[in-house]
């Protein structure tokens, strides 16, 4: 069966190799032009309509570069893929910045320069595809509108104005950081510091010093003194990251501390008065810490006055578009890009689980915009930039799938206990019932 884009011109001057490329495309279904020279290439181009082109660099006295700049002037949708076996950094840079589709180095798979051919083949189809974009997104680095998102949001609008302590918790890479500053910026404080800390970074040898300060002396290597966190957030905002991670012997300190609103610094003889709000953040569940013996009770209700909880960015139906325009937006104006995101790019990152959440939405934005083929950030695009992350071919995983995994492993755990697994995952029982009937488990 021909493909549906009439004709493809290959340029490659070795015969043989030109003989093995053509036999190949005819047999996948393409009709095929061929020539040997820039020459012959040029006057092609200038009397045929190619939407795909094949081209090595190193010809002859012209090269595959020019074929793709008079391919590129005659059809700025053509997508040209070009070879070479004395591939340089100067050439790939020269192929990119001329708007090559792709690039193959010598010797290559035939199956893999059909898989190219194919990716140039659907974006030409898909060209036509409206970009799936959202106009008036709010201007705030918190991006959501989901129903949780929005209680959250009030929430955060009654606690933001007291002195309320306030405990967050979420999985990595929902927010929590930027929950925190809208706190601070939103609160009495907003003028004075915020400074944050991630306590799980930080040995616990040197948390004291870390958080509290110290005096010259105090210990080998302290050749001066110290202004601790707490210190030197007096009258503003510290955040303690990872509050979960503290060792179960510093806690106590932490507690008095919190209690007490004053601070010893290793190596003084005297505390000091400070004033400090604190907004802590865990991506673990302290209840079930303290429950296991690992976080002290009487801490965990000082810091839970108020408690934030972050969904994950697969729980937040209808976010993840805001959240792709905004970072599509972002990493256009940084790197002086005009990609778009297709709706078919759109719905498979839609139906990608994000185990990282936005901040792993966030970093594939970012490559799709500066690797994504001609701009277009369309499903294939975005297929394979998930593979590549994580490290592997097999198929991307859907939220769908996720919840049958996830209902799979603990009605094993349960020993298939239907009651036991729905209170495990939280459910009724008959919600149990239903999704087991839906994923045929």
């Amino acid at each position: 069966m021909e493909s549906l884009l009439s004709r493809l011109l290959v340029v490659e001057d070795d015969a043989s190799v030109r003989s093995n490329i053509v036999t190949c495309l005819e047999l996948e279904g393409f009709a095929v032009d061929a020539v040997g020279s820039t020459r012959e290439a040029l006057i092609r181009l200038a009397q045929n309509y190619y939407p795909i082109v094949l081209s090595d660099i190193y010809i002859d006295e012209r090269t595959g570069l020019d074929v793709l700049r008079a391919a590129r002037e005659n059809n700025s949708h053509c997508a040209v893929i070009l070879m070479s076996g004395r591939g340089s950094m100067e050439t790939v840079m020269a192929a990119t910045r001329g708007g090559a589709f792709d690039y193959l180095a010598k010797p290559f798979d035939l199956d893999d320069m059909i898989e190219k051919i194919r990716r140039a083949e659907a974006s030409l189809l898909e060209a036509d595809e409206k970009e799936a974009r959202i106009d008036d997104i709010p201007d705030t680095d918190m991006i959501g509108s989901s129903a949780g998102m929005v209680e959250i949001y009030k929430t955060l609008a009654q606690v933001a104005p007291t002195e309320a302590t306030v405990l967050i918790e979420g999985e990595t890479g929902t927010g929590k950081e930027l929950i925190a500053r809208m706190i601070h910026r939103h609160s009495r404080r907003s003028d004075k510091p915020f400074v944050p800390v991630d306590c799980g970074s930080i040995p616990p040898s040197l948390l004291e010093s870390e958080l509290f300060g110290a005096l010259k002396g105090a210990f080998t290597g302290a050749d001066r003194d110290r202004v601790g966190v707490f210190e030197a957030a007096h009258t503003g905002t510290v955040f303690l990251d990872e509050i979960g991670d503290i060792d179960l012997n510093f806690q106590a300190k932490l507690l008095r501390v919190l209690q007490e609103k004053e601070i010893r610094p290793l190596g003084a003889a005297r505390a000091k008065s400070i004033d400090v709000r604190v907004v802590a953040a865990t991506n673990k569940n302290v209840r079930q810490l303290v429950e296991d013996g690992k976080f002290r009770e009487d801490l965990w209700f000082r810091l839970d006055v108020v408690k934030v909880e972050l969904p994950p960015l697969r729980e937040r139906a209808g976010d993840l578009p805001l959240l792709v325009q905004k970072f599509q937006d972002r990493y256009n104006e940084r790197y002086s890009r005009q990609s778009v995101t297709t709706k078919s790019g759109l719905a498979a990152l839609d139906s990608y689980t994000w185990p990282g959440n936005v901040r792993q939405l966030q970093h594939m934005m970012e490559r799709l915009v500066i690797l994504a083929p001609q701009g277009r950030i369309d499903e294939a695009a975005v297929r394979e930039a998930i593979a590549d992350a994580e490290g592997r071919d097999a198929p991307v995983e859907t939220l769908e799938d996720a919840k049958a995994e996830q209902i799979k492993k603990v009605l094993a755990a349960a020993n298939g206990n239907k009651s036991k697994a729905a209170k495990i995952l939280g459910i009724e029982r008959k919600t149990l019932y239903r999704l087991i009937d839906r994923f045929q488990l």
